[in-house]
């Protein structure tokens, strides 16, 4: 009449405290943005996630012909993220530079 449900917590793997790595992690390019004086720069007037397009479009230039598909993770750092940057802006700035929505991005703050 009715199906027996698996307890719910039998599911869940026991904490053997192995550290297993699943794979490498591979950098293939990397760039910054230029530098500048907050407030009064050169730079004042540029949005961040603007620069880190530009950015994001220049490395992908560097690695070549590559399905965009393929990446497994995109990350981006930004010191002090505050105001209009205070977001995760690795995510809209992967998706303006034409990566598809399955792959993930996160930002840093170190």
């Amino acid at each position: 009449m009715f199906d027996l449900i698996p307890n719910p917590h039998s599911l869940i793997p026991k904490y053997t405290g192995e550290i297993v790595m699943a794979r490498e992690a591979v950098i293939v390019a990397g760039a910054r943005t230029a530098v500048g004086r907050a407030k009064r720069g050169t730079l004042k007037s540029f949005r961040a996630e603007d620069m880190a397009k530009a950015v994001v479009g220049a490395v992908w230039e560097r690695v070549g012909d590559l399905d965009k598909a393929i990446v497994d993770d995109i990350v981006i750092g930004c010191a002090f993220p505050e105001g209009s940057q205070g977001l995760n802006m690795a995510r809209p700035v992967a998706l303006h530079a034409g990566f598809p929505s399955s792959v993930p991005a996160m930002t840093v703050n170190r």
